[in-house]
Formats: structure tokens, C-alpha cells, sequence
């Protein structure tokens, strides 16, 4: 059947595509150097760090960023409505920093706003950030080196930059997160070109909630997070609005020395493609998309069976080996034997993704325990 060594030869094509770009932008995303310098008297900047019930990961986390090298650091952090301990964590390290580290509490969560932006518009607003030069946006859960804002402001200072992104490497416990997020990361970069991002002809941006770094007049701009308070991938959109208002979007590698668990087991995962799919600015072509991403996804499952084992056993090799590779780059740590089993994550992709349509259809978006209404 003609169809059918279509999608044989299509998915194949598309499987190697994929991965020979991922090793071309991997070989050009830039590196902070080891023993950057500052200038004297470096810039102020202000680390904002959205919190709603993060207390596994927010020890640890604020422990890093409290512990940065960096003269001119403050640091705010908005506790969002927490329930779990978080807030107790955070009154502990405020109690033992407190010239380096303030905590607002909020509980109202506004109309027309998502947790998150509502939280870092918060944090913009303060004496400590309107004050800074640069603005540092975080999430809870977040671990940097000592050094990591010192090398990043060095690399920014260095070049022209106006808002600069780092990648940070994903910690992976559970079965699921081992399988999954080593792809997902894969699949950011093979979408976003990093040579491609300073461009200013070319459409590539990159704004990343592990690290995004930009200059506080740049920021007000382009209208800070109030200019879109239901953008649930805010972190891109924000790095999209400020290289498409002429300003200059830079992205390099954090990882290993930024690094982060983002979810928590199986759940979890699904639970954040449900978020970030209903938030894509073509939602509504989800329904053609998935079907091909099953087809291409699930192909060295289908293609013996459609007379191809060859190439069936091309993909499932080549695709561990060569994500592998440049996920050990990433994250210092050694290939996962569990990434054999790769084509099951177009499974756990797939739910997302169908349970995001659901909501997007509901004309809502849920996260961490809330449901907030889409315009």
C-alpha cells in the first residue's frame, strides 16, 4: 500500500531529521566560561522566585541561590497561597539571611490572572526590583553552582544582551521522568536554534523558567508579565515580546551547574503537558497534530509490521545513542539504560496533550490545584 510506505519513509525522515538538527544545535549553543570576571561594581540584580507549594525542592534551591558569589544580589520570593510546608521553609531562610533575602505572602489571586505571572508581577513591583539594573526569574525548584550568576552576568556583560536564557539540566527519579524529560529537553532544542536566537532576521527566541535574565528597562518595555497575565508559557512569550520589540534575546547552556526536578512521577508529567499544550498559541491545531506525532513517535513499534524492521531498529537505536549523548553533556551524568524503551513517551505525551485540548475546550487553564478562566 502506497500510504503506507509513505508513513514508513516519512517517519523515518522526520526521526533523523530531528536528531541531526538536535546535534547541530547542540554543537552551537554557547557555554559560560569557567573563570569569567566581573567588571567593577557589576550591575544589581534581583532574583524573583515564583513559590506555590514546592516545599520538596525549595530547600535546597534557595540554599543555592542564597549562597551565590554575586556582590549585588537580592533576592524575593512570593510565597502564592502555599499549604504544604513551603511557607515554613521560607521564614526559616528569610530569618537567616534577611539582607539578602525578603519573602512576600499572597493569597488573592486576581481575575485575569495565572498564579505564576501574577507572582513575578508582584516581585517586579517591589522597592528591591524596580531598583535593580537586571531581573532574574527562577522557579522554586531551581539549584544553581555558587558561581552561576557570576558567569552568566559576565557573559551577558560581554556581548550585547538584553535578555539572556539558560538551559538547565533535568534531574530524573521516577521511571517516567528517567524516560520522558531526557526527550522533552531534546525536543526544545531541536526547535530552538541557539545561533538563531541573536539573530534579529530570524524567528528563533528562548526564554527559560529555570533562568531568564534581562535588563529591568527592557522588561518595563515590553510591559513585564502584566502585558500578559494568562501566558502560561510565560517564560518564552516574555523572551518573544522582548526580540520582537527590536531588543537582543541571547541563550546559552546552564546545566550541569543549573539544574532542576522539575515533576514528581508519572502524574506530575502529564498533569504539565496538560498545562503547556493548552497554552501553545495554536492550540487549535492539536487534533491534526497528535495523530502524526503517534505515527512518527510510535514508529519502530509499527514499522516491522509494515515490512521495514530495518528501519525500525535504525530509530530505536539511533534515538537513545544520540539524545543520550548530548543529554550526559547536559547533565554530567551517564547514559539510562531506561531511554531504550523511548517510543513509550509518545504515549505519555499524547495524554497531555489530548487532556490539554480538553481544557483549552472548557476554556481553562489548571495548575497546581487551581482553575483559572481564559479570556
Amino acid at each position: 500500500m502506497a500510504w503506507l510506505e509513505w508513513a514508513s519513509w516519512g517517519s523515518t525522515g522526520v526521526v533523523l531529521a530531528a536528531l541531526a538538527l538536535l546535534r547541530r544545535h547542540w554543537a552551537r549553543l554557547p557555554q559560560l566560561e569557567r573563570d569569567a570576571a566581573l567588571p567593577p561594581g557589576p550591575p544589581s540584580v534581583c532574583l524573583c522566585i515564583p513559590v506555590r507549594d514546592e516545599v520538596q525542592e525549595l530547600p535546597a534551591a534557595l540554599d543555592s541561590w542564597v549562597a551565590q558569589d554575586y556582590p549585588a544580589l537580592r533576592i524575593l520570593v512570593v510565597d502564592d497561597g502555599s499549604t504544604d510546608g513551603s511557607t515554613e521553609v521560607l521564614q526559616q531562610r528569610r530569618a537567616s539571611r534577611p539582607e539578602r533575602l525578603r519573602v512576600l505572602r499572597n493569597d488573592h489571586l486576581p481575575p485575569g490572572w495565572l498564579g505564576k505571572n501574577h507572582a513575578l508581577d508582584l516581585a517586579s513591583r517591589q522597592p528591591e526590583a524596580t531598583a535593580a539594573e537586571w531581573l532574574l526569574f527562577a522557579d522554586g525548584d531551581v539549584q544553581a553552582a555558587p558561581d552561576l550568576l557570576r558567569r552568566a552576568m559576565a557573559f551577558a556583560l560581554a556581548r550585547p544582551t538584553d535578555i539572556l536564557a539558560l538551559m538547565p539540566s533535568v534531574d530524573t527519579v521516577g521511571p517516567a521522568e528517567r524516560l520522558a524529560l531526557p526527550l522533552a529537553a531534546s525536543l526544545f532544542l531541536v526547535l530552538v536554534p541557539p545561533h538563531q536566537v541573536p539573530n534579529p532576521r530570524h524567528p528563533a527566541f528562548c526564554g527559560v523558567g529555570g533562568f531568564t535574565l534581562l535588563r529591568r528597562r527592557v522588561y518595563d518595555a515590553v510591559g513585564g508579565h502584566a502585558a500578559e497575565p494568562l501566558e502560561a508559557i510565560d517564560d518564552m512569550m516574555l523572551a518573544r515580546r522582548v526580540k520582537a520589540a527590536g531588543f537582543i534575546n541571547r541563550v546559552a547552556l546552564g546545566g550541569p551547574d543549573l539544574h532542576l526536578r522539575m515533576y514528581h512521577g508519572l502524574v506530575e508529567l502529564v498533569r504539565a503537558m496538560r498545562k503547556n499544550s493548552a497554552a501553545l498559541p495554536y492550540w487549535w491545531l492539536l487534533p491534526f497534530v497528535l495523530p502524526g506525532a503517534l505515527v512518527v513517535g510510535l514508529a519502530p513499534l509499527w514499522l516491522p509490521f509494515a515490512g521495514h524492521p530495518i528501519l525500525a531498529s535504525l530509530l530505536w537505536l539511533l534515538v537513545p545513542a544520540l539524545v543520550g549523548d548530548v543529554q550526559q553533556r547536559i547533565t554530567g551524568r551517564p547514559m539510562d539504560l531506561l531511554w531504550a524503551l523511548w517510543p513509550l513517551t509518545t504515549l505519555v505525551f499524547a495524554a497531555g496533550t489530548a487532556w490539554a485540548l480538553w481544557d483549552r475546550l472548557r476554556g481553562v487553564n489548571h495548575w497546581r490545584g487551581r482553575d483559572v478562566r481564559l479570556k
